[in-house]
């Protein structure tokens, strides 16, 4: 495929998705990014005139998705490329996160992600082939404090994307799983939620690091336009990688889990592996 490629990005108000929106416009593609707001479609479709078109969708109304798909193919054509972006951050330790507030983390973090890809994918299939492109967070790897059902909706969403990147080999489907670091953008800052409940008990530990996490919102060590270059590039290389972490920091968060998991198998190996009814 061309870099004049269709495609679909959800969630392009801002960030990292209106930054990768921008750029594969700027390589030639064109691009309907989605929207939950009236008032945001104008200034999207004029972000790259006549290469950038937005669409009112809320991934949450799984009823919508299909009709938005089928009108983007009617316009465009086809979909070669889709970019789950759409998520938020959910702040809490475990314990302080009820139900309600997990429930809604998983709707728009897996399910919506979900939702969308199997939307896409018998278009893809009739056309033999594409791109799918899951927007996780080193937090889909590698979990933190006061992170945890974050952490839970990302693992989700890399679980699923995994074996579809198996299932989908052999019908030229490619899939990428975007494990970004600490990004400038509002995912730290407005765009995150809190768990309404707050248990003092894990304040050295949860609440410290969501301070933290709070504190660098808006001056995040990461420019995501230039990660956006790179996630462009690489949907328009010839192997693109299951995982692209983006950053220093994601980078070394990834080699360090991967350390400690080496590490915990090689130690409990002699016994952990005789469990046969020979042994």
């Amino acid at each position: 495929m061309s870099q004049e490629k269709i495609w679909f990005i959800t969630g392009v108000s801002g960030g990292l998705g209106r930054s990768i929106a921008k750029h594969a416009a700027l390589t030639g593609a064109t691009v309907i990014g989605t929207l939950r707001k009236k008032e945001q479609i104008d200034d999207f479709s004029q972000l790259v005139p006549g290469k950038t078109y937005g669409v009112l969708l809320d991934v949450n109304e799984h009823a919508d998705i299909k009709g938005v798909i089928d009108t983007a193919v009617l316009n465009f054509g086809r979909i070669d490329v889709l970019v789950n972006n759409a998520g938020y951050g959910l702040f809490g330790a475990v314990e302080e996160v009820s139900m309600e507030e997990a429930r809604q983390q998983m709707e728009t973090n897996f399910f919506g992600a979900l939702a969308v890809t199997q939307a896409v994918l018998p278009l893809m299939r009739k056309q033999q082939g594409g791109h799918i492109v899951q927007i996780s967070s080193q937090a889909g790897f590698r979990s933190a404090p006061g992170l945890g059902i974050y952490n839970a909706s990302k693992f989700a969403l890399e679980g699923f994307s995994e074996a579809l990147a198996l299932e989908a080999a052999n019908l030229n489907i490619k899939v990428t799983i975007v494990e970004p670091g600490p990004f400038r953008t509002s995912w730290a800052g407005d765009s995150s939620k809190r768990a309404a409940e707050v248990i003092e008990d894990y304040s050295d530990v949860a609440g410290k690091l969501i301070t933290t996490i709070n504190s660098y919102s808006g001056d995040q060590p990461n420019d995501p336009e230039k990660g956006a270059k790179v996630i462009v590039e690489v949907v328009n290389s010839e192997n693109p990688p299951l995982r692209l972490p983006l950053g220093p920091e994601a980078h070394e968060a990834i080699k360090n889990k991967l350390k400690s998991v080496a590490e915990d198998i090689s130690h409990w190996e002699s016994k952990a592996i005789k469990t046969g009814f020979a042994d």
